[in-house]
This record gives structure tokens, C-alpha cells and sequence, in this order.
């Protein structure tokens, strides 16, 4: 059985983690280096990246959380 929508815990992390995965490129493609001294730095970008790649991770337990109890309710 499929789900009807997707679990609260999956959209707060999801958006954020694709909004840091997006921040994370941009940073890295060079664009924000006018915003703050410490947005100057190649690791600011990466960190945005791990960030978002761990929200997004992280987002996957609670729609597989989900799954697997749609499946348990299925007779």
C-alpha cells in the first residue's frame, strides 16, 4: 500500500536539507562571497553540502518508518 503523504519528520528535514544542498552549490560555484567574510571559504560551501546530504539522509527513515507500518495496517 502506498502512502497518502508524506510524514511531518520527512518534510522538516527534507526541505531544509535540500534548501542547504542548494545554498551549498551556490557557495561553491562562487556566488555569496559578497555576503560575509566567512562565506569566502571553499569549505563553506562543503559544509553546506554534508549538511544537506545528512538532512536528506536523514529525511528517509521517517518515510521508510512510515512504509513499513502502511504495509503492517495492509490485511
Amino acid at each position: 500500500m502506498a502512502l497518502k503523504r508524506l510524514p511531518a519528520g520527512a518534510w522538516l528535514m527534507g526541505i531544509p536539507g535540500l534548501l542547504c544542498l542548494l545554498a551549498g552549490g551556490l557557495l561553491l560555484a562562487g556566488f555569496g562571497t559578497d555576503l560575509h567574510p566567512l562565506l569566502q571559504e571553499s569549505g563553506a560551501g562543503l559544509v553546506l553540502l554534508v549538511s544537506g546530504v545528512a538532512l536528506v539522509g536523514s529525511a528517509a527513515f521517517p518515510l521508510v518508518l512510515a512504509e513499513l507500518a502502511a504495509k503492517d495496517e495492509a490485511p
